[in-house]
């Protein structure tokens, strides 16, 4: 497991991470490969369907997840964000890392974001 400083300059070289959640039915672990912004302590995820995202489904039910970045794990709790006004938020975050173009061309629905503290 990678500490907190040496995670976020892991994050800082990369467009995507592997994001690693628990099925909500299965119970089994899941790895996905998944774009991210940080700013500041936070790191920002935004379910690629939305609500409807399974990733996101399941962390409803089980919010501990780790996060892999070039073979280095770091183990944390995703907090969800329902509230429009900090949706909006990411998603213009989204849009100003990766492009609005690819963000509306891979993003079909954006209702809900996650947010997960960054150690330090």
């Amino acid at each position: 497991m990678a500490n907190g400083e040496a995670f976020r300059r892991l994050l800082a070289e990369r467009l995507e991470l592997q994001l690693t959640d628990r099925g909500r039915h299965s119970g089994q672990e899941r790895r996905r490969p998944i774009w991210f912004v940080v700013e500041g302590d936070i790191l920002h995820l935004l379910p690629v369907r939305g609500s409807d995202t399974n990733w996101y489904r399941n962390i409803l039910v089980y919010p501990d997840v780790t996060l892999t970045v070039d073979g280095e794990s770091l183990k944390a709790t995703a907090r969800v964000v329902t509230d429009p006004p900090l949706v909006a938020t990411t998603v213009s975050r989204f849009r100003e890392r990766y492009g609005a173009g690819d963000v509306a061309r891979y993003y079909s629905k954006m209702d809900v974001a996650v947010e997960i503290d960054l150690p330090r």
